[in-house]
């Protein structure tokens, strides 16, 4: 594109933050402004090495209280964004709202900040998690089909839409306390299909991680149907 061009396009079509609507002068992929940048904070060291819950204070990755005590079924998990402030605004819109073009800044964020985890993990494929068909109905979209999508472009890896299927209804996770969650997706999914992620490295994809109990679930079918290794990765990161 030349620089007439672009200059008439952001002239006719003025880039706006996706968050605020202010004008960016220089938007680049991210359209968002560098005040909002400012209030989304990443997910610092120290932190989990396992479950990827970040620590307050200093000093060294050091695995939880949780993780020692009872070690999740997926092998590694990792958010590039506190689900806070700007962050949470940007999700809501995503999932809640229809703005389905906001998979795009949501997944940039996660390649900017997860690249050098997921390089490290050697992922075969990428699994998004599967909503319920009425779910799916309802909203239109599938969150995590909209960013894995995404991210197996940026990462050069396949997407396996169907590997994992929602096979029970289970009411929102948003609602219910920490021990419901996990009762909530007990039996919830299921692989059809075990020749698809038999032996694999597989990067399970979502937007948010709160208690990672839906994870945690998902991670444990995919083991059982033979995957070699599951590894988590989420725009956010709820720290309650």
């Amino acid at each position: 594109m030349t620089p007439f061009l672009a200059a008439l396009l952001d002239f006719l079509f003025p880039p706006l933050c996706h968050i605020c609507r202010t004008f960016i002068p220089d938007a680049g992929a991210l359209h968002i402004c560098p005040a909002c940048r400012e209030q989304m904070p990443a997910v610092g060291h120290p932190l989990c090495p396992v479950c990827g819950i970040p620590f307050q204070g200093g000093g060294d990755d050091h695995p939880c209280g949780a993780c020692l005590t009872g070690p999740p079924a997926f092998d590694a998990a990792r958010a590039a964004l506190l689900y806070e402030g700007r962050c949470r605004d940007l999700v809501h819109a995503f999932k809640y709202r229809n703005k389905t073009h906001l998979r795009r800044p949501l997944a940039l964020l996660a390649v900017e900040s997860l690249s050098e985890f997921v390089a490290s993990r050697a992922p075969d494929l990428i699994v998004p998690v599967p909503l319920h068909p009425r779910r799916l109905r309802s909203r239109g979209f599938n969150q995590a089909v909209l960013l894995g999508d995404l991210l197996a472009r940026e990462w050069r890896l396949p997407l396996a839409r169907r590997a994992l299927r929602r096979v029970r209804w289970t009411e929102p996770q948003i609602e219910l306390a920490a021990h419901e969650r996990r009762d909530n997706v007990k039996g919830a999914f299921a692989v059809d299909n075990p020749v698809l992620v038999a032996g694999k490295q597989v990067l399970l994809v979502d937007d948010v991680l709160t208690t990672g109990s839906t994870a945690e679930e998902c991670s444990r079918v995919l083991k059982r149907a033979g995957a070699a290794g599951v590894a988590v990765v989420t725009v956010a990161r709820a720290v309650t």
